[in-house]
C-alpha cells in the first residue's frame, strides 16, 4: 500500500511544472516621433538692393542706394561697397581697387575716394557679415578728368547796389581747348546785368558762363577774360570760379 502511494506521488511531482506567481509585463513599444519639417522660406521677386551713381569728382564716387528687404532675403545695413577696374573683375569679385562702408541707414549714400581722375569703375555690394549681394553689378561709373583751365576774378569797381568784375580763363593743360565753361555760385542776393567776352546762364544762385564765339580756343598757357556788371546788396569779398 505503501509502494502505491509513494509512486503515484513521484508519477504526480514528475508532471507537476511550477508556473510564475506573477503575470511578465509585455514591453511597450516606443512611439516613433516624425521630425517637424523646416519651413521653406521665399523670398519676393524684388531686387533685395538697387544703387546709382549720385555724383563724382576727379578722385571719387558717390554710390546712392536703397535696401528694400532684410534678412534672410536682403541685407541690413552697413553696406560695403567695393570697386573694381573692369566689369569681368567686378562680375567675379577680383583684384577690388578701393572699397567704404555706408551708415547705419538703409535708404544712403556711400562716397569711395582716392581714385584715378577720367577712369571707369565697376561696383559691387555686400555686407558687413560678409553677404555678397549677387545680382547688383554697377557700373561704368567715371571719375571727372582733371580740369585744364583755371578761372580767378577780381573786383574791378564796386558800389552800394553792384560791382564790376573781370574774370580770367587760362589755359593749364599741354593741348589746346576748343571750349571753356567757368560756374560758380552766388552766396547772397547778387544777380548778373550784363556779361561780355562769354555767354551766361543763370539758374538762381547757379551762374554758369561759356566762351564767345571768338574766345574759346586757347593754347596751352594761353588766357582770356570776360567781364561781368553785377547787381546785389551786399558786395562780396570775391568769386570762386570753377573752370
Amino acid at each position: 500500500m505503501l509502494r502505491m502511494f509513494l509512486a503515484a506521488t513521484t508519477l504526480a511531482l514528475a508532471a507537476w511544472t511550477p508556473t510564475s506567481s506573477a503575470t511578465e509585463a509585455t514591453p511597450t513599444p516606443t512611439p516613433s516621433v516624425t521630425p517637424t519639417p523646416t519651413p521653406t522660406i521665399t523670398c519676393p521677386p524684388v531686387l533685395p538692393i538697387t544703387a546709382t551713381v549720385a555724383g563724382a569728382t576727379t578722385t571719387s564716387l558717390t554710390i546712392s542706394y536703397s535696401i528694400f528687404l532684410g534678412p534672410p532675403c536682403g541685407y541690413d545695413p552697413p553696406m560695403t561697397v567695393q570697386l573694381f577696374a573692369s566689369r569681368d573683375d567686378a562680375m567675379k569679385r577680383l583684384n577690388p581697387v578701393a572699397e567704404a562702408v555706408s551708415g547705419p541707414e538703409r535708404n544712403g549714400t556711400v562716397t569711395i575716394g582716392r581714385l584715378t581722375p577720367d577712369t571707369e569703375y565697376w561696383y559691387r555690394f555686400g555686407d558687413v557679415e560678409g553677404r555678397r549681394d549677387p545680382y547688383i553689378v554697377g557700373g561704368p561709373a567715371r571719375t571727372l578728368a582733371e580740369s585744364t583751365c583755371r578761372a580767378t576774378a577780381t573786383i574791378d569797381a564796386r558800389w552800394g547796389t553792384g560791382f564790376v568784375a573781370t574774370a580770367t580763363v587760362r589755359n593749364t593743360g599741354t593741348e589746346s581747348i576748343d571750349a571753356w565753361r567757368v560756374s560758380w555760385r552766388w552766396s547772397g542776393d547778387e544777380r548778373v546785368q550784363t556779361v561780355w567776352g562769354g555767354v551766361a546762364d543763370t539758374a538762381g544762385a547757379d551762374v554758369t558762363v561759356r566762351n564767345a564765339p571768338y574766345n574759346g580756343t586757347l593754347a596751352p598757357g594761353a588766357a582770356t577774360t570776360f567781364g561781368l556788371l553785377v547787381s546785389t546788396s551786399a558786395v562780396p569779398d570775391g568769386l570762386t570760379l570753377t573752370c
